[in-house]
């Protein structure tokens, strides 16, 4: 192989860093834009611009995916539609807890709650697979659920902590660990939904066709259910469109980055490094929408963080 060939090589294999980088930058954005919808929209509302707008993109990425490989579309089994329909009703609950989660106390807090999403799927999958954790999986999440309870405790003494132990009350703490479960189940399920369209299928096209699909589910039933209960919020997330369409641009690029990543690059990897989307996130929360923490809750933060990566490299 000639040495431009293996430069070349060299570079397709380490591109899946920055677009890892990349993919949380977009999705620490959209998080953060739809907290700032919240002034004009419901939760629910804020929620539902993401599959409104995201799903047209989604689509003409996939159009863009396969027609520039000249790729085909895989097709679809019957089994797809019920499990790819889980995926984005778990996703709209997901994404509605996670918004609340930053209601009950702020940005920064809600996603690091939200983040033991990997210790959720590695939960389910030793209790309802039989997938069990090594000894120092286990060790990880021990780590990751004791920066849960204490940053869900907002006293520094020993009694505020076995408060939280006892009654687990803190509105923020119960909507964000409910988001990271919702958003678990919907990665199981969209992995599955992706699997199924055929192994043989390049896992690009596959991940993609999967997204713009499953936006468009989203789309339906979360606008049915804006027009049944909330109407005028329906008007509303049309009317201020172009930050509801930023929205849905900031997702489509993160997930297309995502889809990007692990199609170069073992998932493993690509989610430990996909974890800086926290350092981002506190950045942002800092920066742009002017929240303010104190040392406890880096703290608390930090060993959440660690027990993340921790189930990811040792689980």
């Amino acid at each position: 192989m000639s040495a431009s060939l293996v430069v070349a090589a060299q570079r397709a294999s380490a591109a899946w860093i920055p677009i890892t980088i990349a993919a949380a930058t977009f999705q620490t954005a959209r998080t953060a834009t739809q907290q700032r919808l919240r002034k004009v929209l419901s939760i629910s509302a804020a929620g539902f611009v993401r599959y409104a707008y995201g799903a047209p993109l989604a689509w003409l990425a996939t159009a863009l995916v396969v027609g520039s490989a000249r790729y085909e579309l895989p097709s679809i089994p019957l089994q797809f539609w019920p499990i790819v329909t889980v995926a984005g009703v778990a996703q709209i609950f997901g994404t509605m807890f996670l918004i609340r989660s930053f209601d009950a106390r702020d940005y920064a807090t809600g996603t690091v709650f939200s983040k033991t999403e990997v210790v959720q799927v590695a939960l389910f999958s030793a209790i309802f697979l039989g997938e069990g954790l090594r000894a120092f999986g286990w060790v990880a999440v021990a780590i990751c659920m004791t920066g849960v309870v204490l940053l869900a405790s907002k006293q520094q003494s020993i009694a505020g902590v076995l408060h939280v132990l006892r009654r687990f009350d803190d509105l923020s703490a119960r909507c964000g660990v409910a988001a990271g479960g919702c958003f678990a189940l919907a990665a199981v399920a969209i992995r599955a939904a992706s699997k199924s369209l055929g192994p043989n299928e390049p896992a690009v096209v596959r991940a993609f066709l999967t997204l713009a699909i499953m936006n468009s589910i989203q789309t339906v039933v979360h606008g049915a259910y804006l027009y049944k209960k909330e109407p005028d919020q329906l008007v509303k997330s049309f009317a201020v469109w172009r930050s509801s369409a930023i929205v849905g641009v900031l997702s489509v690029c993160g997930s297309a980055g995502w889809a990007l990543a692990v199609t170069l690059q073992n998932a493993a990897r690509v989610r430990i490094l996909g974890q800086v989307e926290l350092l981002f996130t506190f950045a942002i929360a800092h920066f742009w929408l002017r929240e303010r923490h104190v040392r406890r809750e880096y703290l608390a933060s930090g060993l959440v963080l660690m027990g993340v990566v921790g189930v990811v490299v040792l689980g």
